[in-house]
């Protein structure tokens, strides 16, 4: 047995010259136990081999088991004071997000909001209290989420069921190449904290659902959304008036964007009471179908980030009402006035349960 305890001394220190990481040593001395009960089982009693490794394989199982057993007891002591640091963590975000206090890294950080008159110190609290849930991590939530994290927005969800792509990274700034196969919620929670860790950035890699839409939205001031499905943004619609949450809404196709704020609980009019019917076959194609210049969704996120900033501070005039388009094409942008719909089914007189 002391021979190949001075084997595993010496794999170890080889290791340890060698610079190899831990893991890599460890796994070294995994296969030396291993050969040896395999000696120990397969060998007959008395040869030679089995009886210069300790000659039975009782007492090799016992420290097995013994080594088993600390590695255990100490990854239960690091789960349970990772799981306490980060329930402390927790509720100093909870903390700081209510009150609105800020560090001085953060005054520093939010400085150039602080001293625009629009946003000024008030602002910049309200956006630390704020809550806002983005649908969708792609090309239209890639660059909201970056500008929101980078706003200091103080919580920040983000539900998308896809993983990243190659395809995306035309265009789907807050991904890398690294992050291929990696879900999108994930990989930009990552980038988002890279770029401020002051934010609580929550992450929800799933499919938006009836089931969970309401619920959802009831935990956030305001709903961004980033889809390109219509079938999700009517439901996303129909939860954000359920909710009486305002609904940042933004589409890309080809050269051509567009931003609009849907909000019925302050007189704008909802999606449904503009889009009251799904699109005929093929008049709603996606990026995929159509392809889109990478830049565009770049443009009108930052649009759609910008029109959030403003929502949550009171900066300025929001686009309730209106809805603006840019076709970068030709460099043309124009705004167009919407009306709500009294007899609109989503949020008017002709919703079911309504007179």
């Amino acid at each position: 047995m002391g021979v190949v305890l001075a084997m595993a001394a010496a794999l170890w220190g080889v290791g340890w010259l060698m610079k190899a990481p831990v893991r890599a040593r460890l796994v070294m001395l995994l296969l030396l136990y291993v050969a040896v009960l395999a000696v120990q089982v397969t060998l007959p009693e008395g040869h030679p081999l089995r009886e210069n490794t300790g000659g039975s394989a009782a007492p090799w199982l016992l420290l097995g088991g013994a080594v088993a057993l600390v590695l255990a007891y100490r990854e239960a002591l690091r789960r349970l004071r990772t799981r306490a640091v980060a329930s402390e963590t927790a509720r100093e975000t909870d903390t700081t997000q209510k009150t609105g206090t800020f560090s001085a890294e953060e005054l520093e950080r939010y400085a150039r909001h602080i001293t625009l008159r629009e946003v000024g110190g008030t602002g910049q609290k309200k956006l630390k209290q704020a809550k806002v849930l983005v649908v969708g991590a792609g090309g239209l939530g890639s660059p909201v989420l970056l500008y929101l994290a980078a706003a200091g927005v103080g919580r920040i969800g983000v539900i998308d069921h896809d993983e990243v792509d190659l395809t995306n990274l035309q265009r789907q700034i807050i991904h890398t190449d690294q992050s291929q196969g990696m879900p999108k919620v994930f990989s930009a929670r990552e980038r988002m904290l890279a770029l401020n860790p002051h934010v609580d950035v929550r992450p929800y890699h799933r499919k938006l659902t009836e089931e969970i839409a309401e619920t959802l939205f009831a935990d956030y001031d305001l709903i961004v959304d980033g889809t390109d499905a219509w079938s999700i943004r009517e439901l996303i619609n129909r939860a954000a008036v359920a909710t009486g949450r305002p609904v940042v809404s933004g589409a890309i196709s080809a050269w051509e964007g567009q931003v609009t704020i849907y909000d019925p609980s302050h007189g704008a009019p909802c999606m449904a009471c503009v889009f009251p019917q799904a699109p005929a076959p093929g008049m709603a194609a996606t990026c995929s179908e159509t392809g889109v210049i990478g830049a565009l969704p770049g443009v009108i996120g930052a649009m759609m980030a910008s029109e959030t900033v403003k929502t949550l501070t009171g900066a300025g005039d929001p686009l309730r009402g209106r809805m603006l388009i840019f076709d970068a094409l030709y460099a043309e942008t124009r705004t167009i006035t919407l009306g709500r719909n009294a007899d609109c089914a989503v949020c008017g007189s002709g919703t079911p349960g309504k007179a």
